[in-house]
């Protein structure tokens, strides 16, 4: 099997061009109101609609039905009502919505839920940080609109300014998910290093997000590796972080996060086509502006790109 690495060199060495990594991070307000006044919107496209194929049946007529499973901000989370999700998820969502001229219902659903739910046509697509796999691929079809990116974030004074390959963590202290997937690959950097014969990483494990940032700020650990989007929204939000460096979630492997939807169900093309008319509007941009996810951007959308590779393949 063929595995997809070219975006390692390519994808990522664009964002990371038009990235500056501050020397002092800055603060910034999030609106978690379920009103969302500042909600950036669109307008329908004739040509995106038209994509719908006319065999497609909504779960609800003249409606996207969307389900989506709140977890964190700035992705998707619950408004301060404790019932509406807010985040860049629905933003993204009902830009697509809107383009494609129909109404929004998004569905608060629990993760484990989704799949059955979409198949049965429950719901017409998922947007909840899905990540396009192939053995995903073989049920749904997927539309891309975001970078899976794990991020490398410190202090916010610290002298490291950039760490982008296996070299750049050498000696240090980092911080990271115990069973995950960006501690595989930190591991792997720090095997490649120590077979190079520079300085061995100190993996840091720690049982909450409370627990890591104190240690950041304490001067116990250098650097925390984990999902870029919770980190960057912790970053914006106290200002006493800053991202220094992006990874592939599915490193040495690219990973892309997508909507979902039916297998040969005849909406995938359309949806694919309004992000990527929200791509050249620059309506796409500025959501993952206003909650700080510039650096899990895309510059096109995909319909069932390469995914991540099934276990042992």
């Amino acid at each position: 099997m063929t595995l997809y690495r070219k975006p390692l060199s390519l994808a990522f060495g664009a964002v990371l061009s038009a990235i500056t990594f501050a020397s002092v991070a800055q603060t910034a307000e999030f609106d978690l109101t379920p009103e969302q006044p500042g909600r950036i919107h669109t307008e329908r496209s004739q040509k995106a609609a038209a994509a719908i194929a006319p065999s497609f049946k909504f779960a609800k007529q003249g409606y996207l039905t969307v389900a989506t499973s709140p977890w964190d901000p700035p992705v998707g989370t619950y408004a301060t009502d404790a019932k509406t999700v807010v985040g860049t998820d629905p933003d993204i969502t009902v830009l697509i919505a809107e383009t494609l001229g129909l109404k929004l219902d998004l569905v608060p659903v629990a993760w484990a839920d989704w799949p059955l739910g979409l198949a049965s046509g429950k719901y017409d697509a998922v947007v909840s940080n899905v990540t396009v796999t192939e053995e995903r691929k073989e049920k749904f079809d997927f539309s891309t609109y975001r970078q899976d990116v794990l991020g490398f974030y410190v202090k916010a004074d610290s002298k490291i300014t950039s760490i982008k390959e296996p070299k750049d963590v050498a000696g240090l202290r980092v911080i990271t998910g115990a069973g995950t997937n960006q501690e595989k690959v930190l591991l792997e950097w720090d095997r490649e290093n120590v077979a190079a014969g520079l300085r061995p990483v100190e993996v840091q494990y720690y049982d909450d997000s409370a627990a890591s940032q104190l240690a950041i700020q304490s001067g116990r650990a250098d650097a925390e590796f984990n999902p870029n989007a919770t980190l960057a929204y912790s970053a914006a939000v106290s200002g006493k972080t800053k991202l220094v460096g992006i990874v592939s979630g599915g490193w040495p492997l690219t990973a892309e996060i997508a909507v979902a939807t039916r297998k040969g169900g005849g909406l995938a093309d359309a949806i694919t086509l309004a992000i990527n008319e929200l791509i050249a509007s620059g309506k796409y941009g500025e959501v993952l502006k206003k909650w700080s996810l510039t650096a899990e951007a895309i510059d096109q959308s995909h319909t069932n790109p390469p995914g991540l590779p099934k276990p042992n393949s």
